[in-house]
């Protein structure tokens, strides 16, 4: 009951760093405070947590936890997000800070769901289950977020045309305004990037512990970074080029043809993707 609780715990942790890294990329593009001081106080936490299992760890064994692999990966993301914390309140470097987040990501999710650290065979294949449980939901809310982008694209271009058009009625009244549907639509894409990001994180780790010997070269895997891309490019596109408008709208709904065709046709034509034992 003890090893399952510190299990539950565990993944708990995980959970929380993602929602930190997702509030920091938020942060690092639409430089919002309060968003990086929730991030700030989720990470504090998250090294609270850390902190007090390295402690744990350390009276159980009487050692300084660096002797395997896994201890040192388990130091290793607790000194990431402690350099993390400290860049974060005295030298305010956002790039450098969410970064370092995703490298400390990581190496935690590596450590909390490596199978192989795990005493109990049932308890290491219910872990491997569990960490394809959150892969799969953290890809199905990006997509989801990468469909209200989408549709509020669709508005922007349909609100675009009846403006050039001239074509003045209900229908223009009831669509909101350019701008408020060019920000949501981007907002969206902001939320569904550093997702998917963790999403295939998780996903290339279970991949690895229970497909050995994957094809790296598979449809899914190539469609899902290059739907990565495309919406990434989107983003370079609206903070670095300044290009907005018509043209983003446009390129969003392309990027939305990748999440379709990823979503029903590589699946299919995966050589893994079907087989969830």
């Amino acid at each position: 009951m003890h090893n399952v609780f510190m299990t539950r715990l565990h993944e708990f942790t995980v959970v929380l760093y993602a929602f930190s890294v997702l509030l920091y990329f938020f942060d690092f593009i639409h430089h919002n405070r309060k968003a990086n001081r929730i991030a700030f106080w989720l990470l504090a936490f998250v090294w609270i947590l850390q902190t007090v299992f390295l402690l744990f760890y350390m009276i159980k064994t009487g050692r300084f936890p660096v002797l395997t692999i896994f201890e040192g990966l388990y130091f290793y993301a607790w000194v990431l997000v402690t350099l993390s914390l400290v860049i974060n309140r005295l030298l305010r470097v956002d790039f450098i800070v969410f970064f370092t987040n995703i490298l400390g990501f990581i190496v935690m999710a590596i450590h909390t769901f490596a199978p192989m650290q795990y005493h109990s065979h049932i308890m290491a294949k219910q872990l491997v289950s569990e960490l394809l449980l959150i892969h799969i939901t953290m890809a199905i809310l990006s997509y989801g977020a990468f469909s209200l982008s989408f549709v509020f694209s669709t508005l922007y271009l349909l609100q675009y045309d009846l403006l050039k058009r001239k074509k003045w009625g209900t229908r223009l009244i009831r669509l909101a305004d350019l701008d408020k549907l060019e920000k949501s639509s981007y907002i969206f894409a902001v939320i569904g990037v550093p997702m998917l990001l963790l999403s295939l994180i998780l996903g290339l780790q279970w991949a690895f512990i229970k497909v050995p010997g994957m094809p790296w070269y598979d449809i899914k895997i190539i469609g899902s970074f290059l739907l990565l891309t495309a919406y990434s490019l989107l983003l370079y596109l609206r903070i670095v080029k300044n290009i907005s408008g018509r043209k983003l709208a446009i390129w969003n709904s392309a990027s939305f043809l990748i999440v379709i065709i990823n979503f029903f046709l590589f699946g299919q034509l995966s050589s893994f993707h079907l087989w969830y034992a």
